[in-house]
Order: structure tokens, then sequence, then C-alpha cells
């Protein structure tokens, strides 16, 4: 299968991207930062640098991959998590207005298959309409939303220590993301087993 998968080098997607490829996959892995192109070949990928919010040109990036299935893990969230508040809009936007443009660019591509990070708690305020806004429109299309615990271990923001459930260590995150590529249209719930 030809995966494109937009967030490519962030937490989530710098540890799919392996897991796709090793599974024999073609991927495409799409990142804003022009910096991120010798990670994302070195993770297996095929770079492509681009920014969502430009809608042409993603539209372009897909159509030039023909992918069969878009796996949408952006996030617009600031390094530190005390600012989460201050920035959120950013990743609301991302939720509202960078969702639009992924699908839409998703369905002009052919891709048959939509894949879609979210959030497993409920956020306060904009940022929960947000949520629930994108993935209204992910599972109108059709897709899959991922509803994902918070994340722990290297790279996150909760290195060291467990978050408060719900809660999943990045790397089976992305390893329990795998079969989302062939789940039917609906909701998966990644999180641990146990609260504890």
């Amino acid at each position: 299968m030809r995966v494109f998968v937009a967030g490519a080098s962030g937490v989530i997607g710098r540890r799919l991207v392996p897991l796709l490829v090793e599974a024999g996959h073609e991927v495409a892995g799409m990142t804003r930062s022009p910096q991120n192109v010798d990670l994302l070949r070195a993770l297996g990928a095929h770079p492509v640098v681009c920014d969502v919010f430009d809608a042409a040109a993603l539209r372009e990036a897909l159509a030039a991959f023909a992918p069969d299935a878009v796996v949408h893990q952006l996030t617009d969230l600031p390094d530190d998590p005390a600012r989460i508040a201050e920035l959120g809009a950013a990743n609301s936007r991302m939720r509202r207005e960078g969702t639009r443009n992924l699908l839409s660019a998703a369905q002009a591509a052919g891709a048959s298959r939509f894949v879609a990070q979210s959030v497993a708690w409920q956020l306060p305020g904009d940022a929960g309409r947000a949520v629930a806004e994108h993935e209204r429109a992910v599972l109108d299309a059709g897709g899959v939303v991922v509803r994902y615990g918070r994340f722990h271990g290297p790279g996150t923001y909760f290195e060291r220590e467990k978050p408060p459930p719900p809660r999943i260590h990045v790397v089976e995150a992305a390893r329990r993301t795998m079969p989302a590529l062939t789940a039917p249209a609906g909701v998966m719930l990644v999180v641990d087993d146990q609260a504890t």
C-alpha cells in the first residue's frame, strides 16, 4: 500500500513510519520543516516538505504520490507543555483547517483510506469543539479516528513519569496505529489497558 503520513517527523510519525516501511508499505512522509528531510529518509520515507495550510501545494503533493491511504498525525503543540493553554489556538486551527485541507487533498488524489489522530480525553472550551469538528469531518468522510491516551516515553511531555489516564506509551501507540489502515470507518481507542 502507498501510505502518505502527514506529520511524519512528529512524536508518533517518527515511530510509525519505520513500522509501515517494515510492513512493506511505500511511505511518503510529510513535514513542514526542510531540516527534517534527512530524518525522514533515514526512517525509510520519501520526504515531502509541505505546509498543510497551503492547500494548493498539499493537493499537488498528494496527487504526485497517489496514496492509497493518508495518515493524519499533524499537531501544532508547543515544546513546553506549560504553554499549551496560551498557544492552543494553533492546534485547534490544525484540527479544523489542517484536517479540511488534508481530507480534500486525499479525496482529490483518490486515497481510499484516511486515518487521523485524536485524543481520548475531553478538552475544554474551543479546543474541545475543535476536536469534535475534526473527528466529525474524518468520520463523515468514512475515515478512522484514532483516539490516543496521553503519550509518555522518549520525546513526549512525559519522558520519565506516567501522565494521568488515559495514557499510552508512545512506542506502543505507534504499533497499535497499524491496524487502523485496514479497520472499518469509525473510532479506535489506543490507551493502556490498565490505569496504574
